[in-house]
């Protein structure tokens, strides 16, 4: 399962204490977000038309209409609306085009995010050390981010890293994997500006979706819940970074896990037509059940969070949890003993844009800044394909607080 160094516990060799490493040992702070959605806003009755126009009544059909009507989700961020062609030809688009329309479309909302978060930030793009990317809804070789890192003129001998198969979970770890890649260069007393991007574009695979929800007569509710967005971030280490820069949070730790024997209730399958999204009824239950254990060992190896000793309540954090279902932020809510309140910007996030995989974490994280009355300690938290748990504690500064009273 899990163990110290893989929860970011590195204070064995930062301070010698072996049963957490103090905030300070750290100084990883994200000091830029870029969120970019694309225009259109496709309410429920957009699958209604599509599910009209080109496929027969049938009781899978009609079943996954009746979801659609009830996610809780009152627009879905898309790169398209109904009507655009390559969702109304005689056949669901192929993965030769899924590719085409991501390498344009998916690399702009890219380079806007991106561009978001370095303004954001104040550097130059010259300063970036390292780039951590994510996408779930394309595979070409290269990259799409290496196209992204093209357009925004970044030197040719900036270090990327694409990380594949990992899903909703993909921003979150994404994260992580920059912050070890920021201690790595603390080790080497050098600085460390590492952009993190996930990008997804979903919502063309609509067709590709009721396809097989008429031809298997399977219940398929991922064509009810996902969305297009790109979504970016700068992660510093402190080392060179300029007096007047500031954070948007503090990194303090993280926790990755793997639920055991939940391979098959999770997932995004290789298909001819793109991909296909596992979901099982039994997803919201692992979740909600997964979540408190975890949280329990990210406090334990996170003593300078402790009251007297006392590991901190679930209560006492904000909540930027990925939205991948109104039962899997119910579940949570409830596993965990929060209110709406803590959960506000994944609700929000969820309500108006839907799920964005990946990329919706860090449009959590974005929305939950700009909150008032926000608590000092944040928990991040995304499920991804595995199951994967994802878990990171963050600090608001006290700057922002203040803001937030002002």
């Amino acid at each position: 399962m899990s163990n110290g160094f893989a929860n970011g516990d590195i204070n064995g060799i930062t301070n010698g204490k072996a049963n957490g490493h103090r905030t300070e040992a750290l100084n990883l702070s994200i000091m830029g977000i870029g969120v970019e959605y694309p225009p259109h806003r496709v309410g429920p009755e957009a699958l209604q038309t599509l599910a009209d126009r080109y496929y027969p009544k049938s009781p899978a059909l009609t079943k996954v209409l009746s979801i659609n009507r009830f996610t809780g989700i009152e627009t879905r961020a898309s790169i398209a609306e109904a009507d655009h062609p390559l969702v109304n030809q005689p056949d669901a688009p192929s993965i030769t085009e899924l590719n085409d329309y991501f390498r344009e479309e998916g690399v702009r909302l890219s380079v806007s995010a991106c561009r978001k978060a370095i303004s954001e930030w104040g550097g130059s793009v010259d300063d970036i050390t390292h780039v951590v990317s994510t996408t779930c809804t394309n595979s070409a070789n290269p990259g799409f981010d290496h196209f992204v890192v093209k357009q925004l003129g970044m030197r040719s001998t900036v270090e990327k890293i694409l990380l594949h198969g990992i899903g909703c979970s993909g921003g979150l770890a994404a994260i992580r994997t920059a912050a070890n890649l920021a201690l790595g260069m603390s080790f080497r007393k050098k600085a460390a500006r590492v952009l993190i991007l996930a990008c997804e574009i979903s919502t063309l695979l609509v067709r590709s979706e009721l396809d097989s929800i008429d031809k298997d007569q399977t219940v398929r509710i991922g064509v009810c819940l996902f969305s297009d967005c790109a979504s970016a971030s700068i992660i510093s280490n402190d080392v060179g970074e300029e007096p007047a820069a500031y954070p948007i949070y503090e990194i303090l730790g993280w926790r990755h896990e793997i639920l055991d024997d939940t391979e098959k209730d999770l997932g995004f399958d290789v298909d001819p037509l793109g991909w296909k999204v596992v979901l099982t009824p039994r997803v919201p239950q692992l979740a909600a059940a997964a979540v408190s254990p975890a949280f329990q060992g990210l406090m334990e190896s996170l003593p300078e969070l402790s009251n007297g000793g006392k590991v901190p309540s679930a209560a006492e954090f904000d909540w930027a949890l990925h939205p991948g279902g109104s039962t899997i932020l119910t579940g949570v809510e409830q596993a965990m003993k929060l209110t709406p309140e803590h959960l506000r910007a994944s609700y929000e996030v969820y309500m108006n844009y839907g799920n964005s995989s990946s990329a919706t974490i860090m449009s959590v994280m974005n929305k939950l800044r700009g909150m008032d009355d926000g608590k000092e300690n944040v928990i991040a938290c995304a499920f991804g394909p595995g199951i994967a748990l994802e878990m990171m504690a963050l600090r608001r500064p006290t700057r922002l607080l203040a803001e937030d009273v002002d």
